[in-house]
């Protein structure tokens, strides 16, 4: 009965959790259509709509080269719609110019090159967004830093069966130096019943030990579960022990690039684990599901909720890079048949791939809810209000 208790409860909980959402939202989109855009007026290419949100325009302006500029209704996606697009989604397929300079300023009638850099900017834009954020949090907020030494071992663990002691230093996994529990901690954790070669130092000498993390079912925080490698080792840091360090912009930046790329990384490993079966689906999230994580974080902190836009913005990058016809990764995939063959496929083609993509993502999106009312206790409300 927790879902009729919060809407019993709504008014102020509501706007607590849907301003968070449309915040990071917003600044996720803003810069991924930005990315479409700049690369599209480098390219030549004319924007007669930037919009942030989708219905009705609620507020405007057109600046001097005659791109209007609004905020819709809905505060949810947006986009860039060029000239001599039919729609948002850049689907024309209309026949290119043959100039290659494209004096109209239309996006069909520039070249394939160009088409492909316009597509691929949105993307790029998120990724980037995500190294920046992340390199202000670690320049401002800093890294808490814990030496990844060993304090205890649990009985029957993984880390008792690899021969870990007490006292023992790991300094390195798999060839990635760990520089704080939290790095030994982070590599261990999307490991779960995967050999690890780990080096660790022992007194004056050093040993390399054989672990594979016992993998274990927990709560996400959230509502879900994520299954998650343990070694079974505890740290007990002395408050001296801690510290939180900050970097200089540069080395904030690798390293902001570096959490952009680990991240992706996860995600990626993440879907293929979907579809083969090995990863729960139900941790897939819609933008229900996205938007009770967001709230949640933001009563946690401000640097908490800046976290989360990194993330989401990888998320959002990556998904429109995915090979589909409807979103960034279909453009490319037509744009690079149309580079091997010497023309654009035909407007049946495309309209068949356009259908069977906006097919998929509908699919997509009802599983995806499905799980945001399955996790918000939506379905066992009404199932036992109907039983």
């Amino acid at each position: 009965m927790e879902f009729l208790t919060g809407i019993l409860g709504a008014g102020s909980g509501v706007l607590s959790y849907a301003v968070p959402f449309v915040f990071v939202l917003t600044i996720v989109v803003f810069f991924h259509e930005l990315g479409h855009f700049l690369v599209g007026r480098w390219c030549g290419i004319h924007a007669d709509v930037f919009s942030i949100g989708m219905g009705r325009e609620v507020f405007g302006w057109t600046d001097k080269r005659g791109t209007r500029w609004k905020l819709s209704l809905l505060p949810i996606g947006g986009y860039v719609k060029f000239r001599g697009d039919e729609n948002a989604a850049s689907a024309s397929a209309k026949k290119p110019s043959a100039d290659p300079t494209n004096p109209e300023g239309t996006y069909h009638g520039a070249t394939v090159g160009r088409r492909a850099a316009t597509a691929v900017a949105g993307p790029m834009a998120n990724f980037l967004l995500s190294t920046v954020v992340f390199a202000l949090i670690f320049m401002f907020v800093g890294q808490t830093i814990i030496l990844p030494s060993v304090d205890g071992v649990q009985p029957g663990s993984a880390a008792e069966r690899a021969g870990f002691v007490v006292g023992d230093i790991v300094l390195d996994i798999d060839g990635n130096a760990i520089g704080s529990f939290a790095d030994m901690q982070r590599i261990v954790s999307i490991s779960p019943e995967q050999e690890l070669t780990v080096t660790v130092r022992r007194g004056e000498e050093t040993q390399v030990l054989l672990a594979t993390p016992d993998e274990v079912v927990r709560e996400d925080g959230f509502g879900g579960t994520q299954k998650l490698g343990v070694l079974g080792i505890s740290r007990s840091p002395q408050p001296k022990e801690i510290k939180v360090e900050r970097y200089d912009p540069i080395t904030a930046l690798w390293m902001g690039a570096g959490e952009t790329w680990f991240v992706l990384e996860r995600t990626v490993d993440y879907l293929i684990g979907m579809v083969a079966g090995r990863e729960d689906p139900s941790q897939l999230r819609g933008p229900l599901g996205i938007a009770d994580i967001t709230g949640q974080v933001a009563q946690v902190s401000f640097a908490s909720l800046v976290s989360l836009i990194a993330l989401l913005s990888v998320s959002i990058g990556l998904l429109n890079l995915m090979p589909v016809p409807m979103l960034d990764g279909g453009h490319l995939l037509f744009y690079a048949i149309e580079a091997i063959k010497g023309s654009p496929l035909g407007e049946q083609a495309q309209e068949i791939g356009f259908r069977i993509g906006l097919a998929l993502v509908m699919m997509l999106a009802i599983f995806a809810t499905w799980n945001d009312l399955q996790h918000l206790q939506v379905v066992s409300f009404f199932s036992e209000l109907l039983s």
